[in-house]
Formats: structure tokens, sequence, C-alpha cells
């Protein structure tokens, strides 16, 4: 077996098998854009609601006084 071989092998796999489901949604967005990029609307809703609760987290940490605010709270704040 040739190198050459060996990577039209790899292009062959990446072209009939992995590369099939990302082609299907290429040609399913020309008839329903939002059907093809419907699990990007997820994942956009689902760094939203992460981002919310890890801010009313901060804010609950910070209105408890809890929160190390101090210079040398990080030691690679503080003296060398």
């Amino acid at each position: 077996m040739t190198w050459k071989g060996f990577f039209e092998g790899i292009e062959s796999l990446a072209d009939t098998l992995l590369f099939t489901p990302l082609n299907a949604i290429r040609e399913f967005e020309l008839t329903n854009w939002w059907g093809a990029n419907f699990m990007t609307w997820v994942f956009i809703g689902i760094f939203f609601a992460a981002f919310y609760y890890w801010m009313k987290q901060l804010a609950q940490f910070n209105a408890n006084g809890e929160e190390d605010r101090s210079q040398t709270a990080h030691s690679y704040l503080g003296d060398s």
C-alpha cells in the first residue's frame, strides 16, 4: 500500500460516511433554513440558560459577601 492509497482511503471514508449527515443538512437547508439550523438554536438556548444561571450565582455570592475580592485572592496577583 502506498501513501497515496492511504490518503485516498481516508478521502473515500470521509466522503461516503463521515460527511453524509452534513451533506443531508446542506440539502435540507435549501428547503427549510430553520429546520437545518435547529441544533444551532438548541445550543444557543443552552448557552444562554447556562450564562443566566452563572450570572445569577455570581449575583447571589456577591450579595452574601462570600466572594474574596482582595488583591491576593489569586496567587498570580500577589507579591512575587
